[in-house]
């Protein structure tokens, strides 16, 4: 089993080729190749390599699916026994991309 664990959009994510997943707002066309260089760990079938704290040898190619909007969350504040009451809703913009290879020099 071949995987990756990536830094991207601020947050941590294990990789694996086949699937898609979703990130925050990557500002790119549709279809476009990227490359994701933040690799902190390779488990390349049993071998494991760790960076420090990345490795520079490896390359996880992925392609932009979509943009679209996550769910709605809802954010609700209230103060207690001052009548305050504030309901705002939230929709993160995200990007869905399919991960094709990962790359060893």
């Amino acid at each position: 089993m071949k995987y990756a664990i990536v830094e991207i959009s601020g947050r941590q994510f294990w990789i694996e080729t086949g699937k898609y997943y979703d990130f925050n707002r990557i500002p790119t066309d549709l279809g476009k190749q990227i490359t994701l260089n933040r690799v902190l760990l390779l488990n390349n079938d049993g071998t494991l390599l760790v960076g420090q704290p990345y490795l520079e040898s490896v390359k996880i190619k992925g392609k932009i699916l979509e943009h679209f909007r996550g769910k709605k969350t809802i954010v609700y504040k209230m103060r207690p026994k001052k009548k305050t009451r504030k309901k705002q809703g939230h929709r993160q913009d995200l990007t869905r991309v399919f991960i094709e290879d990962i790359v060893i020099n």
